[in-house]
């Protein structure tokens, strides 16, 4: 699938999705208001195979209303809202599609750029649908030389406007994470792997915040005790599946947050962002570790700049 398809399946179950049920001709109509559109109607045999394809690639079922003169729509609709895959794929193409046609107010939409999604998302994704493994050269931030590995493409996450692929790693004989914006080449090779059936990657990250993994940091609850307007913003976007609101302080206006996972550096750094408006109560290590870290922010300001 080149990226060109990609965009163009998506548009068409964008389009469908938002207009509930649709013909044929409306979708034309659209198609030519569509940045897209290469000056021709998608013919029926098209839109046929498009379909087809949708349903293969993204497991999203166009069906056909006779009755009325053939209107087209999207098969159990409530799926996309319940598949974070597919909701975060109709959701970034419905902003994009909106803004194309948003013409005289383009320039005062303003987005966050993702700039590793734009280079190696497409081949990850064929790739994972043909099951062969991924040669990439990748550059760690740790190290001056990249390095080549060869890959299983497990699953793709997208974290802090960073796009991520999982998957087992044949030189380091073990599961790993290489961030696309690092990845400096990369190839498709013949070989083909099978897919675990047992893997869930949902499941993969599920106890851990962000994108770093560590089974041997053992599943801890947490308590932070967050100030002011960072209540709200926790309550509206929680920075975890776990999060549990267990206290409430009206007159102090903060409130008591419980979480249930594996504390890594994504986890940490969080809660630094938010130092001024978080609090970490328990366990008494983390709260130490947060301390210490708080501290030697601090020592670095009492320093001259200059030195």
């Amino acid at each position: 699938m080149t990226k060109d398809l990609f965009d163009k399946y998506i548009w068409l179950v964008d389009t469908i999705h938002r207009a509930g049920r649709i013909t044929l001709r409306e979708i034309n109509e659209k198609w030519a208001m569509s940045p897209l559109y290469d000056g021709a109607d998608i013919p029926r045999r098209t839109f046929n195979n498009w379909k087809e394809a949708i349903q293969q690639a993204f497991d999203i079922n166009i069906e056909c209303r006779r009755v009325g003169g053939y209107h087209y729509y999207i098969e159990n609709p409530e799926d996309l809202e319940n598949s974070t895959t597919r909701s975060w794929l109709l959701n970034t193409f419905t902003v994009k599609n909106i803004i194309s046609e948003s013409k005289g107010i383009r320039d005062r939409i303003l987005l966050e750029n993702v700039p590793s999604g734009q280079k190696h998302l497409t081949p990850i994704i064929d790739a994972m649908q043909a099951n062969k493994w991924l040669e990439i050269v990748h550059g760690s931030y740790w190290y001056d030389r990249p390095d080549t590995y060869t890959i299983q493409p497990w699953c793709l996450k997208l974290f802090n406007q960073r796009w991520y692929v999982c998957g087992y790693c044949r030189e380091r004989d073990a599961m790993r994470t290489f961030a696309l914006d690092r990845i400096i080449g990369l190839t498709a090779m013949n070989e083909t792997f099978e897919y675990p059936a047992d893997f869930d990657p949902q499941g993969y990250f599920a106890d851990f915040c962000g994108i770093s993994t560590d089974s041997n940091i053992p599943m801890t609850t947490i308590l932070i005790r967050a100030y002011g307007l960072q209540v709200r913003y926790l309550r509206s976007l929680p920075l975890h599946h776990s999060q549990k609101e267990v206290a409430t302080d009206p007159d102090e206006e903060c409130a008591v947050f419980e979480y249930r996972l594996r504390p890594t550096w994504d986890f940490y750094s969080t809660i630094l962002s938010r130092m001024d408006q978080i609090e970490v109560i328990s366990p008494a290590s983390l709260r130490e570790e947060i301390r210490s870290t708080v501290q030697r922010i601090a020592s670095r300001y009492q320093e001259s700049p200059g030195r």
